[in-house]
C-alpha cells in the first residue's frame, strides 16, 4: 500500500490523529512561552508564532507569553546615542535606558504582540510586572566585566526577581485569556527594574508549576564546540558545559532559565529556534520535536 501524498486529504488527517495524544497530554495544561530573537522581528514568523499560540489556547492548552526585546531596545538606544553593554546576557541598564525599555518594551512590543494574536482569533491581555505586584524586584547583584577581570561591575537598574504572584496569570487563564507579560519588576519601594526575559519565564513558569517551559531563540538550541546540536542535555551536563564555556553569553540566561524551572518540577524545558516556520508546533505536537530539551 502506498504512503498518501503529503499534501493529500488522508494526509492531513494523519498528521491531525498523530497530534491527538500530545493534545490530550497538554490540555488544561500551562505552558510558558518566552518569545524572542527574529521570530520577534520578521513579519511572517511573527504572525506564525501567534497563530500557534492561538491554537495552543484552542486546543485547550494555557499558553502564557513573556517577551523580550533586546534588537528593538537596541534600536532605540542607538537612535538617542546610547550604547548598549552586556553581561553574562544582561544588558547594563541606567536610568535612561530603564525609560527606553518601558516605552519600547511594555508600551509598544508587548500591544503588539497583543494585537497580532487578537487579530489571529485568540483573546490575549498585556501586562507587566508591575500590575498587580506581579513581579517583585530587587537590584542584581554587581558581575565580573570581560574574561579575566577581577573588578565587578554595577549593571544599574538591572534586578532579580524575588517573588512572583501566580494570581494575576491565574485569573486571566481562568476566563480565557492569553497573557502577555514585558519583564519588569518592582521592589518595595517602586523602584522598576529591567529583569532578562529568560530569567522571567523561568520563575514565571515555576510560580505556575507549568507543564512546559519553551524558550525561542535564533539557534537550533545548544550547540557543542564543532555547532552540533545537542537534543537532550541533563542538569548536570547543562553545569558542565557552562563550566567549560561551551555554554556561555546569552545562551547563560537561557539555560539558568531551564534550571530554575525544572527545581520547581516543571516537567519540560526546551529551546529551540524560532525562525523554524511554526516551530512551537512541531515541538508541541511531534514525536521528533526540534531543539534541546533540558531535563532534570
Amino acid at each position: 500500500m502506498t504512503e498518501p501524498r503529503i499534501d493529500s486529504p488522508a494526509a492531513k488527517a494523519q498528521i491531525l490523529i498523530e497530534a491527538l495524544p500530545y493534545i490530550r497530554t497538554f490540555f488544561g495544561k500551562t505552558v510558558v512561552v518566552k518569545y524572542g530573537g527574529a521570530a520577534m522581528v520578521e513579519e511572517k514568523l511573527k504572525m506564525e508564532v501567534a497563530q500557534d499560540v492561538v491554537l495552543m489556547r484552542y486546543v485547550g492548552m494555557r499558553p502564557v507569553i513573556v517577551h523580550g526585546g533586546g534588537p528593538q531596545i537596541g534600536d532605540a538606544m542607538a537612535k538617542a546615542g546610547l550604547t548598549s553593554t552586556f553581561i553574562d546576557g544582561l544588558r547594563v541598564t541606567d536610568p535612561e535606558t530603564m525609560r527606553i525599555v518601558e516605552t519600547v518594551m511594555v508600551g509598544s512590543i508587548n500591544q503588539e504582540i497583543v494585537g497580532l494574536i487578537n487579530r489571529s482569533g485568540g483573546t490575549a491581555v498585556g501586562l507587566s510586572g508591575k500590575d498587580g505586584n506581579f513581579i517583585r524586584a530587587r537590584k542584581a547583584k554587581p558581575r565580573k566585566g570581560k574574561e579575566g577581570d577581577t573588578e565587578l561591575v554595577d549593571l544599574g537598574l538591572v534586578g532579580d526577581i524575588v517573588a512572583v504572584n501566580p494570581k494575576v496569570v491565574r485569573s486571566l487563564e481562568e476566563e480565557g485569556f492569553i497573557p502577555v507579560i514585558a519583564p519588569t519588576g518592582v521592589d518595595k519601594d517602586g523602584i522598576t527594574y529591567n529583569i532578562n526575559a529568560d530569567l522571567a519565564a523561568g520563575e514565571i513558569a515555576a510560580a505556575l508549576a507549568a507543564e512546559k517551559l519553551i524558550l525561542l531563540t535564533d539557534t537550533d538550541g545548544i550547540l557543542d564546540r564543532e555547532g552540533q546540536l545537542y537534543s537532550s542535555l541533563g542538569r548536570d551536563e547543562v553545569e558542565k558545559l557552562v563550566e567549560e564555556q561551551v555554554i556561555s553569553k546569552g545562551m547563560i540566561p537561557k539555560v539558568k532559565a531551564c534550571l530554575r524551572a525544572l527545581e520547581a518540577e516543571v516537567h519540560k524545558t526546551h529551546i529551540i529556534n524560532g525562525t523554524i516556520p511554526h516551530a512551537l508546533l512541531l515541538e508541541l505536537f511531534t514525536a521528533e520535536g526540534v531543539g534541546t530539551e533540558v531535563y532534570a
